[in-house]
């Protein structure tokens, strides 16, 4: 740890407190992740962790979204679990063909909570640590314009950069459709500047090269180059994130 951790994360945890919360339950990796967001700033990563902490409460009483209050969207079996990189990183595979607008916007973010907490839960030794990732593959083979969901989209990074922040540790984008591209860069306009760094567009055998290197052959389904099966998200046995 650096003296600018050093000085931070005591600013920090009494920047929370002054907010009238508590740190106590969690330790630095999980504070890093908020002082990183946001710059190594005290009081902005307070403001953060303590919108977090009410948001968590509020919205996942449980501590998890259980497969019952999510059901549409896991019966569409576009999420994929496939175990971990070679530096124990959870892989998150998402078949863009197999999404379609939520009717229910409620289930939706449900859902997307419900895939980030199991994808980091996954990587789980004896407890959460704080600071674990995912890396995640899109697959936009086959997309139709019935599948372009901008708002689903959008929710679902400012859920990952709001709730979530610093566990993206890579985006692989597979197949992208030149119809997507203006889709895209308007996605792009609501994303962070961090966040937009971690995204790879592979549109070449260099970078698919990379991914296999990162994520690894055995994880990596055989379509994108690896040595795996797809595992649907629902057939992981996960224990619930415990915040």
């Amino acid at each position: 740890m650096d003296k600018t951790q050093d000085l931070a994360l005591p600013q920090m945890r009494k920047s929370v407190e002054n907010l009238g919360s508590s740190t106590q339950k969690y330790g630095d990796p999980t504070m890093m992740r908020f002082l990183i967001a946001r710059s190594m700033d005290p009081e902005k990563a307070a403001k953060m962790f303590v919108q977090w902490q009410k948001w968590r409460s509020t919205f996942v009483p449980l501590g998890f979204i259980p497969d019952s209050e999510v059901p549409d969207e896991l019966e569409a079996k576009k999420i994929y679990l496939q175990g971990l990189s070679k530096k124990g990183i959870p892989i998150l595979l998402v078949k863009g063909s197999k999404h379609y607008s939520a009717k229910d916007e409620v289930q939706f973010k449900k859902f997307v909570v419900h895939i980030l907490d199991k994808a980091i839960a996954s990587s789980f030794r004896d407890r959460e640590i704080g600071n674990e990732k995912l890396i995640a593959v899109l697959d936009l083979k086959g997309l139709s314009y019935r599948n372009v969901d901008v708002r689903g989209f959008i929710t679902g990074f400012q859920f990952l950069q709001a709730y979530y922040p610093e566990r993206l540790a890579k985006l692989y984008v597979f197949h992208m459709p030149r119809f997507f591209v203006t889709v895209w860069r308007m996605i792009c306009r609501f994303l962070e500047k961090e966040t937009l760094e971690k995204i790879v567009i592979v549109s070449d055998e260099n970078e698919r090269m990379y991914c296999i290197r990162e994520i690894g052959e055995e994880v990596l389904p055989q379509e994108y180059g690896g040595r795996s099966k797809l595992v649907l998200l629902q057939d992981v046995a996960i224990t619930p994130l415990n915040h």
